[in-house]
């Protein structure tokens, strides 16, 4: 049954970087599509951005666009999430989950414990 873990949360400072993981210990993730969900303190889980496995992304999130990225690298069984340029309305708990094809919110069915991201100075 596929798993999956997420890990590279942590602490930074307005306008700094994380790199966040995604990866499975039971299973290859090279064909499933990849999605970035995050939960801010008191808020519902809000689909962040997604990765097929061709590497088409699809933004859920416009405020993301151009500091996530996205990226698979498949030869470590693992698919990446690049956050640049934090400010502290970023803070939450980074999950990823997996659908088979399209980017599709709601169909997403595996998810992961997710990782705490902290920006604060």
């Amino acid at each position: 049954q596929l798993q999956l873990a997420e890990s590279g949360g942590g602490w930074v400072q307005p306008g700094g970087s994380l790199r966040l993981s995604c990866s499975s210990p039971t299973s290859t993730v090279d064909t499933y599509t990849i999605g970035w969900f995050r939960q801010k303190p008191g808020k519902e889980r809000e689909a962040v951005v997604c990765i097929n496995m061709h590497n088409y992304i699809w933004y859920y999130l416009n405020t993301v666009k151009g500091r996530f990225t996205p990226a698979r690298d498949n030869a470590r069984n693992t698919v990446y999430l690049g956050l640049n340029s934090l400010p502290p309305g970023d803070t939450a708990v980074y999950s990823c989950a997996t659908t088979k094809g399209r980017c599709i919110a709601h169909d997403f069915s595996t998810w992961g414990q997710g990782t705490q991201v902290t920006v604060s100075s």
